[in-house]
Order: C-alpha cells, then sequence, then structure tokens
C-alpha cells in the first residue's frame, strides 16, 4: 500500500513539474477572446431550400446515420450463413440485446413482437448518429489553409448533441406509448390506469395530476438525457485536446490535456455511445410497456 501511494504521489509530482517546465518554456500566455467552442454545433446552412428544409451538417448526420441504419441490416439480412462469421455473430449478438433485454424485458412477448422493429431501430438510429459524431470531419466554423486553398478544420459533432433531435425521437415516443394505451383501455381507461388501484378521493386527484405531469416530464427526461450527455462528452474532448490551451493561449496546457483527451475520447466512444443509445431505447420499451399495463 505504501509503494502504491508512493508511485501516485510521485506521478502527480512529476506531473506538476513539467506542467512549471512547460510554463517556464512557452510562457504564461493570453485569453483568446476569438476563439468560440460553442460554435463548433451551430448548424450553418449549406443549402438553402424554401422553407425549413435547408441542408446543414447536422441535416447530413441524420441522413448518414438512416443510410448506416438501413444500409448495414439489409447488407447482414442478405448475407445470413448456416455457420455464421464474426460479423455475423456480433450482429446475432445485437439482435439478441434488443430484442431480450431491451424489449422483452419490459413487455410481454405479443407487444414485444410489435414494437420491436421500432425500438430495435430506434436504438440502432441514435447509436450511429452518436458513434459517426465521434469521427473528425470537416466540419468546424474554423479554417486553415491548405496550399493557399481555406477549408474548414476537423472537428467532432453529433447530430443528437442538437435538442431538436433527440426531442422529435422523444416525441415519437410519447405519440407511441400514448396511442397504444389509448388502444388498449380506451381514453376514459387509460387516462383511469395513471392513478393506482386503491387510491381514492383527493389523494387519487392528486397523484392522477402528478402522473399526468410525469408523462409530459418524459419528454423532457429523455431528449435532455441523451442531448445532454453527447454534446457535454464532445465538449470535453474539445477543452481537454485543445481547446482549453487555446482559449488560454497557453501551449503547455495543450500538452498536458492531450492524453486525457485521448481517454476520454474512447471512453465517450466505447461507452458513452452506446450506453446513451440503450437508455433512450429501453426507456421507450418501458413507457410502451407501462401504458397497457393494469397498473403503472
Amino acid at each position: 500500500m505504501t509503494n502504491r501511494r508512493n508511485i501516485i504521489f510521485t506521478g502527480f509530482g512529476l506531473y506538476f513539474l513539467v506542467m512549471v517546465a512547460l510554463v517556464i518554456i512557452f510562457g504564461g500566455g493570453t485569453q483568446n477572446d476569438a476563439f468560440k467552442p460553442q460554435e463548433e454545433f451551430r448548424l450553418e446552412t449549406y443549402i438553402d431550400l424554401p422553407g425549413p428544409f435547408d441542408i446543414n451538417k447536422g441535416v447530413i448526420y441524420l441522413l448518414v446515420a438512416t443510410a448506416l441504419t438501413v444500409g448495414t441490416m439489409l447488407y447482414v439480412a442478405n448475407r445470413m450463413q448456416a455457420r455464421p462469421n464474426r460479423v455475423q455473430t456480433a450482429v446475432e449478438a445485437l439482435y439478441a440485446l434488443m430484442r431480450d433485454n431491451i424489449t422483452r424485458g419490459s413487455m410481454d412477448d405479443k407487444m414485444a413482437r410489435k414494437w420491436f422493429p421500432f425500438i430495435g431501430t430506434l436504438f440502432l438510429f441514435i447509436w450511429f448518429n452518436n458513434l459517426i459524431g465521434y469521427i473528425p470531419a470537416p466540419t468546424s466554423h474554423e479554417h486553415v489553409e491548405v496550399f493557399g486553398i481555406e477549408i474548414p478544420a476537423f472537428a467532432l459533432f453529433a447530430a443528437t448533441a442538437n435538442v431538436s433531435i433527440p426531442l422529435v425521437l422523444a416525441l415519437l415516443v410519447f405519440i407511441a406509448y400514448n396511442l397504444e394505451g389509448v388502444r388498449a383501455k380506451g381514453p376514459v381507461g387509460y387516462l383511469k390506469s395513471l392513478i393506482p388501484s386503491g387510491v381514492k378521493g383527493g389523494m387519487a386527484a392528486f397523484i392522477f395530476i402528478l402522473e399526468f405531469m410525469s408523462n409530459f416530464m418524459r419528454l423532457v427526461s429523455l431528449s435532455v438525457r441523451l442531448f445532454a450527455n453527447i454534446l457535454a462528452g464532445h465538449l470535453i474532448i474539445l477543452f481537454m485536446s485543445g481547446g482549453l490551451a487555446v482559449l488560454l493561449g497557453l501551449e503547455a496546457v495543450g500538452w498536458l490535456t492531450l492524453p486525457l483527451g485521448v481517454i476520454l475520447f474512447l471512453f465517450e466512444v466505447g461507452l458513452v455511445a452506446t450506453l446513451q443509445a440503450f437508455i433512450f431505447a429501453t426507456l421507450s420499451a418501458i413507457y410502451l410497456g407501462g401504458a397497457v399495463a393494469e397498473h403503472h
């Protein structure tokens, strides 16, 4: 235990000494007000179309995610083998995750067969959107000069880091589970199911109001959870990978934070991108299953 503690303290000491040395070598720097990290998520219009149909990088990322969602599944489905290869094994494991853990874990088999395509597509669409958001692409508002030609700098951007996309997906889920509840129980029966059995009188009215409002709060919880996690992850990677050094005008900070940026990048790609898609799809399945349950 003592040796481990000594190693930790020695590591922190060396880290601090290197930081001091770099500050001495490169200077203290000055604050950079020209660089605005939030601009990385501003949607500039690439093609101006009538109405709200302008083409920007958010739309392009959505189209790419849609093509990947449809294309990869069609590609795999048309190449299924009796003796699966590694790709097919991975796809079958993903299929089992979506069918058994996400969908069947929240509703009965009959309803799961009906809603599995929706839940599975939702998971894959969000997952692909999250994953391609970690691929550096020339989407930055900053420009660099290459052989006398100014081109956009490479940056990270995800469509799910714009709140409008998760909100639309949350609206689809909201409409779907409420319609399913009304279909299964009728309008009056569905409203009555918001009140737990055995609760009567004034308390029943109070709980009904709370449950009614909580249904609308699900729009916020679904959309903000996905949006905030992806946006925060991208911003932290941006800051740790050099953005903080640019803002402070201190080159030494960039050298010190870059390893942290790489670690955070791997963490976001390896865990957060999949986890947020899993949570969104799982909550959607839970809401659908709860809408037809006798009491929830």
